[in-house]
């Protein structure tokens, strides 16, 4: 069925709640592990059907955030999901107390139960209306960033589309998008200043009301951590800051040099790998689709199966367009067992990063399709290894996307992860000081993160560009208002795919092999057991990032940019 096929209609949240609670009794009083096994499928069903719904309703507004049907679906799914988390948690209990749980261990996984335990201690009834309002918040935060509409040579654009201008190889239009783009924030400040500062109190009151000290711990539990914690990632902070933020400034320096600017750079100048500009795609956006689509069919068995689907299922929304929510993501409609990719392509090589990262995503949520919704999906940083590995393995078939800019292409993909991890984990480090100190003013948050500025992005002058020379930067990263502690997981998955990366120049078809062993893991094991099912190094030593970066320095040092002018 076609993704514009697929029927939508709102649930009965009363419904749902009473079916939870009825289900919830008999598998309490189930007699065999066969009749618990029935009911827990039950639930699975219930749940799946509700995923898919809200889903739909979730994909079909980001496609047009001004459509006034789904922008009040979305309004009743903030409210709706922290209603219903109070009888699936009294389900949760149940799960955790039933006398088969070895028998559901065995059959399912012992991560199910992991998994339970944890998510437990993210709810109590009494934080519901801090949950509605989080959602409330979120959703006047995306709706705001998609309705930017920016004067810029004589037509109006969206965020997204001021993109390509922002990387323009004519200096003075690249500064201009700049200015430009910084003055929309500055202009709407005040008010991601507000929307931000609610979010750490509303967040702060539920963690408090649960027990916590402050958001932090809340914050790892809801992003479902449960193989490191908050110390294990300050050590991978360390370690970016000793073996990759040392790199990243040789690669810029070489790069201010290639430009023929003053090192650091200014902002404008960092998006501009080349002179003669940044590697562009080939042809329009169905050009890289239908290349993207003989890539997966020529990649492997497996990715030619679910390319297929998703294109004929029509799966995608890619361009684009006013009034759509920035970014990208993929989702899974479980009732129908296929993903879902919302993207927004605007002629630069990021189209191509989008489309094989979400793809990444995607092929892994088609392998798991037949998984159980609780243990389909690994947790986010397992998910982001899924995507970013899929980023290089592309590398193959990247002729096809960039013709002559091909090498290009290469070199600053992987020089753009050198610098991407410091920024991700920056981004992390921003966090940890804003929930572990949420009386901070809005001033004090933008000095703080100018301060890191400095200490993981060196190359970079806070100067000249109104918005991000003034510490405010912080503001157009989406997930630091939307999903809080999200983004090291891109830097966890970065170093892994890395890793994946430095198998390929020596053995591709090895490195496949590495990869499908953890994609077929699905979510039935922890972050730190699907590495090592890869037969990888888990981040939080030193010897993955000192390895990879030592990896990823050999190949640009040995790299001749100067055809690349």
């Amino acid at each position: 069925m076609k993704f514009s096929e697929m029927p939508y209609e709102r649930i009965d949240v009363a419904e749902v709640k009473a079916k939870i609670e009825a289900l919830s009794k008999k598998f309490s009083e189930a007699a065999n592990y066969g009749e618990a096994r029935g009911i827990f499928m039950e639930v699975e069903e219930l749940s799946v059907h509700v995923a898919t719904m809200g889903s739909l309703a979730y994909n079909r507004y980001s496609i047009d955030t001004r459509d006034e049907f789904y922008a009040a679906e979305m309004e009743f799914w903030n409210a709706a999901r922290p209603e219903l988390q109070e009888p699936t948690a009294e389900f949760t209990k149940a799960l955790l107390a039933s006398k088969f749980r070895s028998d559901f261990e065995k059959e399912f996984s012992r991560l199910l139960f992991v998994n339970a335990e944890i998510d437990l201690k993210t709810f109590s009834p009494e934080i519901i209306p801090e949950m509605q309002q989080e959602n409330k918040l979120v959703s006047e935060y995306g709706k705001l960033i998609a309705s930017a509409q920016i004067d810029f040579e004589g037509e109006m654009r969206t965020l997204p589309q001021m993109t390509p201008f922002k990387v323009s190889a004519d200096d003075a239009v690249r500064k201009a998008a700049w200015i430009s783009e910084g003055e929309w924030y500055n202009k709407n400040g005040a008010e991601l200043d507000r929307l931000y500062g609610e979010l750490v109190n509303v967040r702060t009151a539920m963690a408090k009301k649960l027990g916590y000290e402050n958001y932090v711990q809340l914050g790892y539990n809801r992003m479902m951590r449960n193989s490191y914690t908050a110390a294990d990632v300050a050590k991978f902070r360390a370690a970016v800051l000793k073996y990759l933020v040392p790199v990243a400034c040789e690669a810029k320096k070489v790069q201010a040099e290639r430009l023929g600017v003053a090192y650091p750079m200014m902002f404008g100048d960092d998006s501009l790998n080349f002179r003669t500009g940044n590697a562009t795609p080939n042809g329009t956006a169905d050009d890289i689709l239908n290349h993207g689509r003989k890539m997966y069919q020529e990649m492997s068995p497996e990715t030619a199966e679910f390319i297929d689907v998703m294109f004929e299922s029509e799966l995608f929304d890619v361009l684009s367009k006013p009034g759509k929510a920035g970014g990208g993501h993929c989702s899974t409609l479980y009732e129908y067992k296929v993903p879902f990719i919302f993207a927004n392509f605007n002629g630069t090589q990021g189209d191509v990063e989008v489309m094989t990262h979400e793809a990444g995503h995607a092929f892994a949520a088609y392998v798991a399709r037949d998984v159980i919704s609780d243990l389909a999906s690994p947790t986010l940083e397992s998910c982001e290894i899924h995507s970013m590995s899929m980023e290089f393995f592309a590398w193959n078939w990247a002729e096809g996307f960039f013709g002559g800019d091909t090498a290009k292409f290469k070199y600053s993909h992987l020089a753009d992860a050198m610098s991407f991890i410091p920024y991700g984990t920056m981004v992390d480090h921003y966090q940890h000081i804003v929930y572990e100190n949420p009386d901070l003013t809005p001033d004090e948050r933008h000095a703080k993160w100018a301060e890191l500025e400095n200490s993981y992005r060196p190359w970079l002058k806070l100067a000249d560009i109104p918005f991000y020379g003034e510490g405010k930067g912080w503001q157009r990263q989406k997930h630091i208002y939307e999903y809080p502690f999200y983004y090291i997981d891109y830097c966890l998955a970065q170093t892994v795919a890395l890793q994946f990366w430095a198998i390929m120049q020596s053995n591709r078809a090895d490195a496949w092999g590495h990869y499908m062993a953890l994609v077929r893991k699905a979510g039935t094991e922890t972050f730190d057991g699907l590495v090592a099912a890869a037969g990888l190094n888990t981040p939080f030593g030193d010897a993955a990032l000192a390895e990879v970066a030592a990896a990823a320095k050999k190949f640009l040092d040995g790299f001749n940019t100067n055809a690349l002018k």
